[in-house]
């Protein structure tokens, strides 16, 4: 698949520049104060526009918003087909562990602190870096965008933090940016129909290229995680666990290309699982819940033409 041309970021030419979008930080996370998401649904350049921001920022966050969860599933859904590569056959995902039962159906996670996937995997007494992950790279089809919306947070604590894949690529050497163009990634899979007919497979295995190209921006990302990924195909066991724990430590170890959000009731965010990792802080004991919905996009590829972000943007800074 080729890729789209490398675009600079959304400028003051978009239509959500009137809202006056703050960057957290040079490499991710942009944020509104005084706009309602619920108010974009009904323009498709309004959607794009928001769509393109959150593929080259990573993650947008929004205060205090008033947008239902039948309003939540539509902008997932139309932000995902007005941008991307995707096919007809694409929607929302269905978490292979989610309950089937909830009260939201089952193309909703409630992400739960007294249940379900909120933390799923957490050891105490582990490393915090361990959650760091991409939404359902495990699909043969992953996704694209994730929106989260928190209604029930504890006083203090359950921030979650982002990190970038664009610049975690660019921080690596020429050699290495090589290295890792010509190798795939094994990641977990489930048996169970999960938003696109591809991802409906008896194989347990979904196999990934470890350096993808974004098909909205052009530029190339990091793309495996400490979650999902398994082990480099092409590598033995111990060369693909060396060269795996060092990308996983270059991810977490590196807080230059994160950015850190304290939630507020009713506060959304929107990432694009294609650029970024995340992942949420489990230092707190109240209770913490969100619903969240989960679009499907397209199979990873790399453009071998496609470049890096630092490069199309001139970005000189460490």
């Amino acid at each position: 698949m080729v890729a789209a041309p490398p675009s600079p970021p959304p400028t003051s030419n978009s239509p959500l520049a009137i809202y006056k979008p703050l960057d957290l930080t040079t490499h991710i996370g942009t944020q509104f104060e005084n706009i309602q998401v619920s108010t974009l649904l009904q323009s498709d350049e309004h959607v794009r526009s928001l769509a393109e921001l959150v593929s080259h920022r990573g993650v947008v966050f929004f205060k205090n918003q008033d947008l239902n969860i039948e309003q939540q599933k539509h902008l997932a859904l139309k932000m995902s087909n007005l941008t991307g590569k995707k096919d007809d056959v694409a929607g929302l995902h269905r978490h292979p562990i989610s309950e089937e039962t909830s009260e939201l159906g089952a193309e909703v996670s409630i992400i739960d602190s007294m249940g379900g996937i909120a933390r799923a995997g957490f050891v105490k007494n582990t490393r915090a870096s361990n959650g760091w992950h991409a939404d359902i790279t495990f699909e043969n089809v992953p996704s694209d965008f994730t929106m989260l919306k928190m209604h029930t947070l504890p006083p203090v604590g359950g921030d979650t933090l982002w990190a970038s894949a664009y610049d975690a690529y660019d921080r690596l050497s020429p050699a290495y940016q090589k290295f890792l163009e010509g190798l795939t990634a094994k990641g977990k899979n489930y048996r169970v129909p999960r938003g696109h007919p591809d991802n409906n497979t008896e194989h347990l295995t979904a196999i990934h290229p470890l350096i993808r190209t974004h098909p909205v921006t052009g530029f190339k990302a990091l793309f495996v995680n400490k979650s999902f990924t398994q082990r480099i195909v092409e590598l033995g066991p111990d060369e693909s666990a060396s060269v795996l724990d060092f990308l996983f430590r270059h991810v977490s170890e590196n807080h230059d290309l994160q950015v850190r959000f304290r939630w507020e009731v009713n506060d959304l965010a929107i990432w694009d699982n294609r650029c970024t990792w995340h992942t949420a802080t489990n230092d707190y004991t109240e209770h913490r819940r969100g619903d969240r919905v989960v679009t499907i996009g397209e199979r990873p590829y790399l453009d071998p033409l496609s470049k890096s972000r630092r490069e199309v943007l001139g970005i000189s800074v460490p």
